[in-house]
């Protein structure tokens, strides 16, 4: 696989920034540090931040990596004392058809909420222990996705009508319009809702879980 470097203000910046010009989310690339840069004095001696993005092994539905992560995940959920049915599905919220999709696993059943907790943050952790399975077993990191009941779907969904909500309201108003906190992968969604607006722009701000996407409106004869 082909890898990428990227320079930004900050390590944050530099992958975000890597994220968007692959389309991936977080999850479908290994990321190195190759500098954390520096801020200097005074701004003198200032040095970028500079990541190597790299994509995750590409797996087929069909393939073994797909049995092995339901496989997998079903057993995770039995130890958890929790009834519900796996699937192995298209995860078309997160890419186009014409994109290499990754392994996405749909769990199906009653009163399954505890399984993605405070703004997908159980979800977000399941997942993480399901690709460290999967990765040991095949020797090698396949990206995967797992969703509840839709959630994915509906948050994905929810977070890009928000987005062009909050793009009009920015426009019409000539303020910026700062959203909640949120994960790598929902901030992506917002920025790429509104990339092809020419009226505003996006800005992730803060530091790890406060940072943030604001939506400013974009200057005449910018």
């Amino acid at each position: 696989m082909e890898s990428l470097e990227v320079r930004g203000k900050t390590v944050e910046e530099a992958v975000e920034s890597a994220l968007q010009q692959l389309r991936v989310t977080r999850d479908e690339v290994e990321i190195t540090v190759v500098t954390k840069g520096k801020s200097g004095f005074l701004g003198m001696g200032a040095e970028e931040a500079v990541v190597r993005v790299v994509p995750l092994v590409e797996a087929d539905q069909g393939s073994t990596s797909a049995k092995v992560a339901k496989e997998a995940l079903e057993e995770l959920l039995r130890r958890m004392k929790l009834t519900a049915q796996v699937e192995v599905s298209s995860d078309a919220a997160e890419a186009p058809e014409s994109e290499v999709q990754p392994v996405a696993l749909e769990v199906k059943g009653d009163d399954l909420g505890i399984l993605i907790g405070r703004r997908g943050e159980t979800l977000a952790a399941l997942q993480y222990i399901l690709r460290l399975i999967v990765a040991h077993h095949e020797k090698a990191r396949v990206p995967l996705s797992i969703d509840v009941e839709g959630y994915k779907q509906r948050r994905y969904h929810s977070l890009r009508d928000l987005a062009l909500r909050l793009a009009q309201r920015a426009v019409s108003t000539g303020q910026s319009m700062t959203l909640e906190p949120m994960p790598p992968d929902e901030r992506r969604i917002v920025h790429l809702a509104l990339s092809v607006n020419p009226d505003v722009t996006t800005q992730s701000i803060g530091e790890e879980e406060m940072r943030k996407v604001v939506i400013m409106p974009r200057k005449r004869g910018v």
